[in-house]
């Protein structure tokens, strides 16, 4: 009688141990993943800790070796055109032509906006939606006034004499790619238009605009500079093609 009961208890034990084993793979069993559920192949993680590296999309070293590439270039760009030999100025013909060519960013924004509908976001852009005004081939007159000095005189620009403290407006809409003195212009604004053409506005006593500020026809780009009497004013106008520069007259009516 007594052996069995101790085969029951042992019986008993058993299945206890068994059953316990058995939860105990359920627990520790990984539940399946979504993609494993459904057929797909498991996404790679770029989940890292510490002390593990960076993210596989950014490498330092390739970082690191991109900066030591760039020093290298510019160190060797400025050996060259301190060098006086005569196989270093192809190079150094090749880099000025490079560095001088402007980038046609008012060409650029006007053909952006005209494919996608809105203007490019990396420009700034202060351009009126729906604003058919500037299109075709007609332009703003800079300032009222009369024409003191013609294009023939020297070739690159046209003085016009207003009243004191004239205001000076854009021909069209376009991008300020340059604010400042220029040799010949005294203070001036150079205002680059969608045609790839530019305007220049010289001797002026101040500026209304900045650079890279997208302004649109017939805004104020700065004033005139008075004269000595303090009775007149004048400024220089100036329309540039490629390289060359045009005369205004041909390009704008004047009164």
């Amino acid at each position: 009688m007594g052996s069995r009961a101790d085969d029951i208890r042992k019986r008993i034990l058993k299945r206890k141990k068994d059953k316990e084993r058995l939860e105990g793979r359920i627990q520790t069993r990984p539940l399946p993943q979504a993609e494993e559920l459904y057929g797909f192949e498991k996404l790679p993680s770029y989940d890292v800790g510490p002390g593990e590296g960076g993210h596989p999309l950014f490498k330092k070293e390739i970082f690191l070796f991109k900066i030591l590439a760039s020093a290298c270039l510019v160190l060797i760009v400025a050996i060259l055109f301190r060098s006086e030999a005569e196989k270093a100025q192809p190079v150094k013909t090749f880099v000025k032509a490079t560095m001088e060519t402007e980038f046609q960013f008012a060409a650029v924004s006007d053909w952006y906006e005209k494919q996608f509908g809105k203007p490019l976001a990396l420009l700034p852009v202060n351009k009126a939606e729906n604003n058919t005004e500037t299109q075709g081939t007609q332009y703003a007159l800079p300032a009222s006034g009369k024409i003191l000095e013609d294009f023939g005189d020297n070739g690159q620009k046209i003085t016009i004499e207003t009243g004191k403290d004239a205001s000076v407006e854009a021909m069209s809409e376009g991008l300020v790619r340059f604010a400042g003195t220029k040799e010949g212009f005294g203070k001036t604004i150079i205002i680059q238009h969608a045609d790839k053409s530019e305007s220049w506005y010289g001797n002026l006593s101040g500026f209304d605009v900045n650079v890279y500020e997208y302004i649109e026809k017939g805004a104020k780009v700065g004033k005139a500079s008075n004269a000595n009497d303090g009775e007149k004013a004048s400024f220089y106008f100036a329309i540039k093609k490629g390289d060359d520069f045009v005369d205004p007259i041909g390009v704008i009516k004047f009164e």
